[in-house]
């Protein structure tokens, strides 16, 4: 899959992914209906980054679902 292009696929494969990699409990701050493309380079970086970290600490994973819900639409 070409990550690089801006689709709602994508945004959705991305954010599915980053869920099961942060163990999200609550999967409705994942939906990807709730973000707009225009923040999609925003959510691709934090994707690339834990994909590239691998395992995160807690305190590193809270973070990124605490970025997650500011790029989120209100």
């Amino acid at each position: 899959m070409n990550l690089e292009n801006p689709t709602q696929e994508n945004l959705k494969f991305m954010l599915d992914e980053l869920a099961e990699t942060l163990s999200v409990v609550n999967r409705e701050v994942m939906d990807a209906d709730d973000y707009d493309l225009d923040k999609y380079e925003d959510i691709k970086f934090m994707y690339d980054m834990i994909k590239q970290k691998g395992q995160l600490s807690a305190s590193e994973t809270q973070a990124f679902i605490d970025e997650l819900r500011s790029v989120r639409k209100s």
